[in-house]
């Protein structure tokens, strides 16, 4: 007979189970549908393996780990059990050894389940890496291991460590538990037992349990420091093994003057590490001898001993630090300073920098500017953020569309190599009206691109359109767009559907709009299931219900390009500057992707994320159409190749990229920029220079606007010293620390075989070079431009300085910048009233660039002849007389052709005048 009570009770455990299998389910269904709707997206792309790589892997880990992880679960947790019922009155437990024995293996399964889960999302990857990493054929200076050790095996180590002892620590908390899970188990009941049974009420569960007297307190603690003993070995065994990995930790330590291991490190830390491991693994044998024997005294020697090992070689590494290496530390330190600027210079590829003199000479020609024809024409005269305000006044056309940023980029346009800006004519979804029509089916794409020259502007001083309006309008034969549309592209955040009863916008026109249906290969079909997945995906039960989609329908989502190459491969970084490209009448997007580290020996972290290794080896394109996006390997960099292993249907080489596109690869600011940070100290390779920063740089400053700032690199297409053609280049100059004459410019090129080449070009030492700050200065003091300057200041307008370009050309350096106007009001643009140019002593101020040059130069027809012009030999061949003679004759020429305006000839004689000068200093020195 059953009775009320148990029947109660039983439904009261269904009600709980079912209300537990149900939220199981729920939590299950919104990850299966994730995964469903995920791998349908995956296959539309062609990246099915690239999906299942990253399940499978987690499922190959999974299984044997739950299975290992589940059975020493459970057979501890019964070890445990087993030694309880034999020795404290197991008669007095109210559950079954069968019961216990369920809910053990309960508890071990729901453990380990939530525990694998956890372990194979973090180190899947990490696995992958450590198996398939490609040599760097790199050794480290201390334990002579490949870089490859460090960057793909280490990580994984490190987290399996970590792992270790968060499950040791669980082991000794799980035990905690059951024991008292144990003790205070159900109890017989009173009709039973009785009062006076030795039994009272309480306990865990307020159910009957025995008197004090009756439990053996005594053999609870046996069978307790039974499992102690056992969590004992393995947890210094554990630590002992930690101990092994920081030996290597130590080549990042920030305990020196540089990054990496110091003096300190190596000569007592390092051996402090070796001395713990080593009594580490003695501990675990000593602490199981101790609590078998029941010695205390024994148990805990090895522990104590490491606390003391410990403090006491962490105060002989500080002393060391202290009264050892820092009172002489340059002659402690030299060794690891040397390995930190070795080190650091390989992890960011500055040992590859090619160092080259530049003479910085002022006997620039009218024949040197015409011999530099392609790179005069090519002189940046408008800066990008003015350009993006006069695209978003001039070109939207319509209030929902919208040009994110300007990107650089270079096209042949008439037949000369010619630098430009464009952008894309992006839909901004949040200035359409929030109905689901207009934003999922009406209003899908943006349209076209703007571009114009960088060097050429209009009468009103906007800039030159070359390619405007909509549909786009192309003056350059070479560049026709035939599929403009944008479907993709950094505004694009919204899912669409096409192919629907619905018309798409395409453009307006006039007052009219024109309607399309798009006829490309994105989507994912809405057929069936798919229909009800991606409404409730996307929570939109507009999906199911609109009678616009038909079993033609498709959806489009991850359309915001960067979530996009994300989504496809999250374990690439991404560089934050997208740009649009023109490649055989279509629009193509190419993101710039980075391999990353912050596990390279040595090298200094150039971020608070302590990333201290980083490589531009892949390029993406995405098709803006289409959606299709495809991975290109153009470096042979270790990190790339091994994920080349790891998921060898994503990337594809180099050759298989259409030369249309390759012609527009470029060196990504963002790279350059951490080169260009890290090359201010790293380009002193002699430790004792380095020690005292005697020859640190810093990244040159500009006024812009009317602030004073630090110098964004400039791309540019010019003529290098030394070079015979033109070339897209990316720029930016030094200037010595605490000083602003220019000590350096830092290039990266970016054309053909010499893409990714780096040079630095060092100004002479021997003589002051105008920097980009004093160039500011002197045109801030030049009294004409103060003058009109503070008088367009007083009539209702801004005025703006831009960017002041740093241009080599042949031998010589001339400084540009372009003098902005803009209305005081919500609708003025900024316009290029002025362009200023300097050269040496010497500033033109002018309506054009060609005229400022004019100023300086003179032009082809007017340009007086320059003079012939010898340098003096050594002082030695000449007395002093005769040099005072020559100076002062360079110097009453110098007069003379600045009188006449011919600065070519004034240039020529300025430098005759220091070479003079130079001789007498020679003379001096020898008398």
């Amino acid at each position: 007979m059953i009775k009320r009570g148990d029947l109660v009770s039983k439904q009261r455990g269904m009600l709980i189970a079912l209300i537990a299998i149900g939220l199981i389910v729920l939590t299950a269904f919104g990850s299966i549908l994730k995964f469903i709707t995920d791998y349908l997206w995956f296959k539309e792309l062609g990246y099915t393996g690239v999906f299942l790589t990253k399940l499978m892997t987690q499922v190959k880990i999974a299984i044997p780990m739950f299975i290992i992880f589940t059975l020493i679960l459970f057979f501890y947790l019964r070890s445990i059990k087993n030694d309880y019922y034999k020795k404290v009155n197991s008669n007095s437990l109210g559950i079954s050894e069968k019961r216990m024995n369920q809910i053990t293996l309960g508890v071990s399964v729901l453990v380990s389940l939530l525990s694998v889960l956890a372990v194979t999302s973090a180190i899947w990857y990490d696995i992958l890496k450590a198996f398939n990493g490609t040599d760097f054929n790199i050794l480290d200076p201390i334990f002579f291991k490949d870089i490859s050790f460090y960057i793909f095996q280490l990580p994984l180590m490190a987290k399996i460590y970590s792992m270790l002892v968060t499950f040791v620590l669980f082991l000794i908390i799980a035990t905690i538990v059951f024991y008292l899970f144990l003790i205070g188990a159900r109890r017989p009941s009173i009709r039973e037992v009785g009062e006076d049974q030795g039994y009272r009420r309480g306990g865990l569960f307020g159910n009957y349990i025995p008197n004090i007297d009756t439990v053996n307190i005594k053999e609870v603690l046996n069978v307790g420091v039974k499992q102690l003993s056992i969590l004992g070995v393995i947890f210094f065994l554990v630590l002992g093994s930690g101990y092994i990995l920081k030996q290597f930790e130590l080549l990042y330590s920030s305990r020196g003057i540089a990054f990496g291991a110091s003096y300190a490190d190596i000569k007592v830390t390092l051996w402090l590490y070796r001395a713990m491991m080593v009594f580490s693994f003695i501990s675990a044998i000593t602490f199981a001898i101790g609590l078998r024997s029941k010695k205390l005294k024994t148990a805990f020697i090895g522990p104590v001993l490491l606390i003391v090992i410990s403090i006491a070689g962490n105060g002989i590494a500080l002393g060391v630090q202290n009264f050892i290496v820092v009172p002489d530390e340059i002659s402690k330190e030299s060794e690891y300073l040397g390995y930190n600027i070795e080190y650091t210079q390989l992890a960011y590829n500055l040992d590859q920098v090619e160092e080259k003199e530049f003479p910085a000479n002022l006997n620039l020609t009218r024949e040197d500017l015409d011999i530099n024809k392609e790179t005069i024409d090519n002189i940046r005269i408008n800066d990008y953020r003015p350009t993006n305000q006069f695209y978003n006044q001039r070109q939207s056309m319509r209030r929902y569309y919208r040009f994110n940023d300007i990107d650089i980029d270079r096209y042949i346009i008439n037949g000369a190599y010619t630098q430009v800006f464009l952008s894309a004519r992006e839909i901004d979804e949040n200035l359409i009206n929030d109905q689901w029509i207009s934003q999922h089916l009406k209003y899908t794409h943006g349209y076209g691109v703007a571009l114009s020259p960088v060097n050429a502007i209009t009468a009103t001083g906007q800039p030159q359109l070359l390619i405007q309006n909509i549909p786009p309008i192309s003056s350059i034969p070479e560049i026709q767009i035939e599929r403009p549309e944008l479907y993709f592209g950094e505004l694009t955040n919204n899912y669409i559907v096409i192919n629907t009863d619905e018309e798409e916008f395409d453009y307006p026109s006039g007052d009219d709009n024109v309607y399309t249906f798009y006829e490309g290969t994105g989507g994912i079909p809405l057929k069936g299931l798919n229909r009800i997945l991606f409404a409730i995906r996307e929570q939109s039960f507009k999906i199911l219900i609109s009678s616009n989609i038909t079993s033609e329908s498709k959806i489009i989502i991850n359309r915001n390009i960067m979530d996009r190459v994300q989504t496809i491969a999250p374990f690439i970084s991404y560089d934050e500057d997208p740009y649009v490209v023109v490649s055989e009448g279509k629009l193509y997007w190419i993101v710039d992707g980075y391999t990353t580290s912050n596990y390279y020996p040595y090298a200094q972290p150039f971020d608070s994320y302590r990333t201290n290794y980083i490589r531009n080896p892949i390029k993406v394109v995405i098709d803006a159409y289409n959606g299709t996006v495809d991975y290109y390997i153009v470096e042979e960099e270790p990190m790339a190749m091994t994920l080349s292993k790891i998921f060898p249907e994503l990337f594809k080489s180099l050759d298989e990229m259409p030369e249309g596109l390759r012609r527009h690869l470029r060196y990504p600011e963002q790279l350059f920029n951490i080169q260009a940070f890290m090359y201010r100290d790293y380009h002193m390779t002699n430790t004792s220079v380095f020690y005292m920063k005697e020859d640190r740089w810093d990244i040159s400053r500009e006024t812009y606007g009317n602030a004073v700032t630090q110098m964004e690199p400039h791309y540019f297409i010019m003529k290098l010293p030394g070079e015979e053609r033109e070339e897209f280049i990316l720029s930016i100059p030094y200037t010595p620390t605490n000083r602003e004459n220019l000590t350096a410019l830092f290039i990266a090129r970016n054309d053909g075989e010499d893409y990714g080449k780096l040079v630095v070009y060092k100004m002479p030492k021997e003589k002051a070079v105008y920097g980009p700050m004093q160039v500011e200065a002197r045109i801030t003091q030049d009294s004409e431009i103060a003058k009109e300057l503070a008088l367009w200041g007083q009539r209702g307008s801004t005025v703006i300085r831009g960017n002041i370009l740093t241009i080599p050309i042949e031998e010589s350096l001339i400084y540009v910048e372009p003098i902005y106007l803009q209305a005081d009001n919500t609708s003025g643009l900024p316009e290029v009233r002025r362009v200023i140019v300097a050269y040496g002593d010497m500033i033109a101020y002018q309506p054009t660039l060609d005229k400022a040059l004019e100023e300086l130069f003179g032009d082809e027809d007017t340009a007086s002849p320059s003079p012939d012009i010898e340098r003096p030999g050594s002082g030695e061949d000449m007395s002093l007389d005769e040099l005072i003679n020559l100076a002062n004759e360079a110097y009453m020429n110098m007069e003379e052709a600045q009188r006449n305006g011919n600065w070519t000839a004034y240039g020529q004689y300025l430098n005759q005048l220091e070479s003079y000068l130079e001789a007498l200093q020679e003379l001096y020195t020898i008398q």
